[in-house]
């Protein structure tokens, strides 16, 4: 017999694309995964998909059963929203400030998905990039802050989103391009594109520049991914930037990436949310629907390993 958390496995499998990239969407071993398939297609006495292929390739059982997965989850899903609008209530306010400029691009859909299913909740975002987000969600100004900078405060929670990697953004005649990842030394001649936040918020310095005593010959702050990206192209500087929010330039030729250092920088981004917060019906449901939208649109982000 079919269970929902074998409709969940196949689906990962295929959002996915291979089994690492499904264990990690469903916080599993790849051999808690591998079991986990091998015992729904025991059951079925059927093979689901053909092993060894890349894409996936799925048989004609693991495609009905896809079909089955993707009528029934998302009808769960709702009905336990529904349950819990009625257990919980389902008015509220859901006010938001964002430390990350890129961070629009996964979160306008999130909160358009949320919207949805809590039409009753107050919604309002804004930008934090001119004053202090986390003292206003301790006093109650704000409800949640999406930010890569812990700071521990009393009454507040910290909910880790994903992991990503910075990456420094490099034009594709730059004299760079050969290296397979940059040291911070190599950064003292060259111009820093950022965005206009403090420095103390900025990966770069923080975890790269700043442990090495390293400063760039010169700085340059511009306010969208775009301008930033075409700066960079046009050899006017480097710049670092997440690895998902740069990779539609990446696949478009624009530009060229390298890590930062030999094994990487890997920030953490996080939802700040009160502490008596934690149990609010539609806190959870937002931040479970920004999970799923991180992970069904973000390309090179990884779970957070609990």
């Amino acid at each position: 017999m079919l269970e929902i958390k074998h409709l969940k496995t196949i689906r990962a499998l295929r959002d996915g694309g291979s089994l690492v990239e499904a264990a990690k969407r469903l916080h599993l071993t790849q051999s808690a995964l591998s079991h986990q398939l091998k015992d729904v297609e025991e059951r079925l006495s059927l093979s689901l998909f053909v092993r060894k292929t890349k894409p996936i390739r799925f048989t004609r059982a693991g495609k009905h059963i896809l079909e089955l997965a993707d009528k029934v989850i998302p009808q769960l899903e709702q009905t336990n929203r529904d349950i819990k609008k009625l257990a919980g209530g389902h008015a509220g306010r859901l006010h938001m400030a964002i430390e990350c400029h890129s961070c629009f691009d996964w979160l306008m859909p999130a909160i358009n998905g949320f919207r949805d299913q809590w039409p009753e909740v107050e919604i309002d975002l804004m930008a934090s990039f001119h004053f202090e987000p986390l003292p206003a969600l301790a006093r109650g100004d704000l409800d949640l802050v999406v930010t890569a900078d812990p700071i521990p405060m009393a009454g507040i929670h910290y909910q880790p989103l994903f992991r990503y990697q910075a990456l420094l953004a490099i034009a594709n005649q730059h004299a760079l391009i050969d290296s397979k990842y940059v040291e911070a030394h190599q950064l003292a001649d060259q111009t820093l594109i950022h965005y206009p936040v403090e420095r103390k918020r900025l990966d770069i310095f923080t975890q790269f520049l700043d442990p090495n005593n390293i400063e760039p010959s010169n700085t340059r702050q511009a306010d969208l991914t775009l301008m930033i990206v075409q700066l960079v192209a046009s050899g006017r500087g480097v710049a670092c930037l997440p690895n998902w929010a740069l990779q539609p330039y990446l696949n478009a030729g624009l530009i060229s990436s390298k890590p930062l250092g030999k094994s990487g920088i890997w920030p953490t981004l996080y939802a700040a949310i009160r502490e008596d917060q934690r149990e609010t019906s539609y806190m959870n449901d937002f931040l479970q629907q920004s999970l799923q939208t991180c992970h069904d649109n973000l390309v090179g982000i990884e779970p957070v390993k609990l």
